[in-house]
C-alpha cells in the first residue's frame, strides 16, 4: 500500500512529470492536474486523493483560489502549498485559508514526504472521528 494517495497541481507540465517520477518512486500514488480546474474537477468526481500538493502561481484559477475551492467541496483533502513565488502574504492566507503547510520550491524531498505522511495521517484521523461518531449516533438510536 501507498505512504498516500496525492494529486500534484502545477501549470508547468515538465515539474509535475519530474516530480510525479520522484514521488512514485517514494512510494507515493500521484495523481496529476495542470489547472485549478482540472484539479477540483478531479477531486469531485470521487477520487481518493489524500493531500494535494498545490503551486501557488498558476493561470486562471491560482493556487489561492484552488485552495478555498477545495476546502469548500472536499473539506478533509489536506492541502500543501507550493510555491517558488513565496510571499509572506501569500503563506499567510493559505494557511489562514487551511492549507496544511506553505513549502518553497525546490523543495527537499525529505521534507515533503514527511509533510505528505503528517497530512495523510491527519485526513485519516478526521476520517475516522467521523467514522465514529456515525457509528455512534447510529448505535444510540438502535437502544
Amino acid at each position: 500500500m501507498a505512504i498516500a494517495t496525492i494529486m500534484l497541481v502545477d501549470d508547468e507540465v515538465p515539474f509535475v512529470e519530474a516530480m510525479t517520477k520522484r514521488l512514485t518512486r517514494r512510494d507515493l500514488e500521484v495523481d496529476q492536474a495542470f489547472s485549478g480546474d482540472e484539479a477540483l474537477k478531479k477531486l469531485t468526481d470521487g477520487t481518493k486523493t489524500e493531500v494535494v500538493i498545490l503551486d501557488v502561481k498558476m493561470p486562471g484559477m491560482d493556487g489561492i483560489e484552488a485552495l478555498k475551492a477545495i476546502k469548500t467541496k472536499v473539506p478533509l483533502v489536506e492541502v500543501i502549498m507550493l510555491t517558488g513565488h513565496a510571499t509572506v502574504e501569500s503563506a499567510i492566507e493559505g494557511m489562514k485559508l487551511g492549507a496544511f503547510d506553505y513549502l518553497l520550491k525546490p523543495c527537499d524531498m525529505d521534507h515533503l514526504i514527511a509533510k505528505v505522511t503528517e497530512a495523510a495521517s491527519r485526513k485519516r484521523q478526521q476520517e475516522e472521528k467521523i467514522i465514529n461518531a456515525r457509528i455512534k449516533e447510529i448505535t444510540a438510536r438502535l437502544a
